[in-house]
């Protein structure tokens, strides 16, 4: 009989849907709650690396995400010159093995319902649109007061709420989020043909410019700027400012950039950082995903590392008989350190940037693939 029998899970991005899932296929009670009113229906797209695409197959839900999603194996260099012209064509490393794709774009929201659906498949409970809140925790269980004041108890809770994490906070778990100085703005409208790929574009007004295709007839572009307030442009002017600093760039971009007609799909968000030292627990409270670690996206590994958590967890909680320190121990060890790594990484790649500084760029990505390529 696996260490938990019942779990609450707390949100409904890719670390709580993974968990949920993993541990609900194995017979383990699952509800899960999510304070937002329905599956994120907002957002650009996503880069999958490898890694993530294991585990996802391990969900079961990899032949929708490859339906859904645009696979490819290679990444462009490109010159922030009249022409976009190609300085590099690189095989990226397959991180999840050599019989699946080395990185996957998709919509984000798609993500999100694809691994949704699956949950509510094999027996999650789902409620949107609610939260708990309160925790009480004894040696045995967690008593759960919801916001409609009905009450549940469970053998874990998961904290899967994200970045400003409610359960972190909960729990009294201090811990810093800081900005890393730099600012992306994300659109996402139609692929033109030559996107076959994510293309990088460094130099120019911004530190990055590059795009993915995410299906067919889809892709999400972005660039990346000093990190600046520009909570007071409305959706017109964040499509004028980010037209204006893509126009630097050439080749596709120049199809990306006639095709960004709608407001409505430009977002801008700053990078931001944290990694909580272990552990990751309190008791039978756990944080994963954002909760626990953040990234910055300059190695598309936020929801890879997201999901591996999910793995790991499932996979030490349905192994053992008694949620003890053994299974903690467990976790941390394959858990903590990796993230902590591909967090500093992700850091060091966008602080040589901010540095203008010609850092190993190839070496450290290369490291980390082949890190990454041994599963967690």
């Amino acid at each position: 009989m696996p260490a938990v029998r019942s779990v609450l899970v707390v949100g409904g991005g890719a670390a709580g849907a993974a968990t949920a899932v993993l541990l609900a296929e194995q017979g383990v009670s699952v509800d899960l709650v999510d304070i937002a009113p329905d599956i994120a229906t907002h957002g650009s797209g996503i880069t999958l690396q490898g890694n993530a695409l294991r585990v996802l197959r391990e969900l079961g839900v990899w032949d929708a995400v490859r339906e859904h999603g645009y696979a490819f194996d290679g990444l462009g260099l490109r010159a922030p010159d009249p022409h976009g012209s190609l300085v590099a064509e690189l095989d990226d490393i397959r991180t999840g093995g050599d019989d699946l794709p080395a990185t996957l774009g998709m919509p984000r929201p798609t993500m999100a319902r694809i691994l949704l659906d699956r949950a509510v498949a094999v027996g999650v409970k789902v409620r949107f649109a609610t939260t708990y809140t309160s925790l009480t925790q004894d040696a045995d269980g967690v008593d759960v007061l919801f916001a409609d004041e009905s009450t549940a108890r469970y053998d874990l809770v998961v904290g899967a709420d994200g970045i400003r994490s409610w359960t972190r906070r909960q729990l009294g778990i201090p811990l810093e989020t800081s900005s890393t100085g730099m600012g992306i703005w994300r659109v996402f409208t139609t692929r033109p043909a030559s996107v076959t790929r994510t293309d990088l574009y460094y130099g120019g007004p911004c530190y990055i410019a590059g795009y993915c295709p995410t299906g067919e007839d889809s892709l999400y572009a972005y660039v990346v700027e000093r990190a600046q307030d520009r909570s007071t442009l409305g959706p017109d002017e964040q499509l004028e400012v980010m037209r204006g600093l893509a126009a630097a760039y050439h080749g596709p971009w120049d199809e990306i950039r006639e095709r960004m007609d709608d407001p409505t799909r430009v977002n801008y968000t700053w990078f931001e950082s944290h990694v909580l030292d272990a552990p990751w627990n309190r008791g039978r409270v756990v944080l994963v995903g954002d909760a626990a670690h953040t990234c910055p996206p300059t190695l598309a590994q936020g929801a890879a590392q997201a999901l591996e958590d999910a793995s790991v967890l499932a996979e030490v909680l349905l192994a053992a008989d008694v949620l003890d320190d053994r299974v903690w121990e467990q976790f941390h060890a394959r858990r903590v350190d990796r993230a902590r790594t591909v967090v500093e990484a992700s850091l060091q790649l966008g602080q040589w940037l901010l540095d203008g500084e010609r850092g190993d760029v190839p070496g450290l990505m290369g490291r980390t693939a082949a890190m990454l390529r041994d599963p967690a």
